[in-house]
């Protein structure tokens, strides 16, 4: 793994320990909306606001987006290449989508490591009448068109996410190992075009305690 991996570490943890513990879902998207991010009208706004906050707290750490293998980039690069999730820890699901898997293939080749900095939270969801839904739609100025299409179909709308209350961030190391036991996403899948999607390295994270290189309790 390297020096260079612990080196990257104690610098993330000593800026993520200042970042908040409670995430409002409102206050989280009109944050990230307000300060020009690419990604408050997602629904899975979870992760994206990890992400935005990670980018907040490790402006003077890492570089963000740049380390690119194709059309393919990682969150983060400091010493190696890295990734953040965010993950609820209420749920039967204990699976994470990380990076496309050629690019993490890749990163690992030359680097030895890939990081996966996972942030973990207890989720509290919307109501049945979806008043933050609504609201979110609203902001987003109407129904997507990926809603428009969801509607037509007849499929089953997720409860979304209203807020996260932050348990842990812990810090996993993506190996050889890692990469001969782990599944993939998206395989075999194609997209509304009918080309098909990259596939995604898919993780078990209760299979990953001896990659846990670090925690970081809220």
């Amino acid at each position: 793994m390297g020096d260079n991996f612990f080196d990257d570490l104690q610098k993330i943890k000593a800026g993520l320990v200042k970042i908040p513990k409670f995430w409002d879902g409102k206050t989280a998207i009109l944050e990230m909306k307000n300060a020009g991010g690419k990604h408050w009208r997602q629904m899975e706004w979870m992760g994206f606001y990890f992400e935005f906050l990670c980018e907040k707290y490790l402006k003077n750490v890492l570089s963000f987006h740049e380390k690119k293998y194709g059309n393919v980039s990682f969150d983060g690069f400091g010493r190696i290449p890295l990734d953040f999730k965010a993950h609820a820890m209420n749920t039967n699901s204990h699976k994470i989508i990380v990076n496309d898997l050629e690019a993490i293939l890749s990163a690992v080749e030359e680097f030895g490591v890939v990081g996966l900095v996972i942030a973990v939270g207890k989720v509290k969801y919307n109501d049945e009448a979806r008043v933050f839904q609504k609201w979110h739609q609203v902001l987003k100025g109407g129904k997507s068109k990926y809603e428009k299409d969801r509607i037509a179909r007849g499929a089953w709308s997720r409860l979304r996410k209203v807020s996260v209350d932050l348990a842990q961030i812990s810090f996993l190391k993506i190996d050889e190992k890692v990469l001969e036991k782990a599944g993939s996403f998206q395989k075999d899948f194609r997209n509304s075009g009918g080309g098909s999607r990259r596939e995604k390295l898919l993780i078990d994270l209760e299979k990953m305690d001896e990659n846990i290189v670090d925690v970081l309790e809220f």
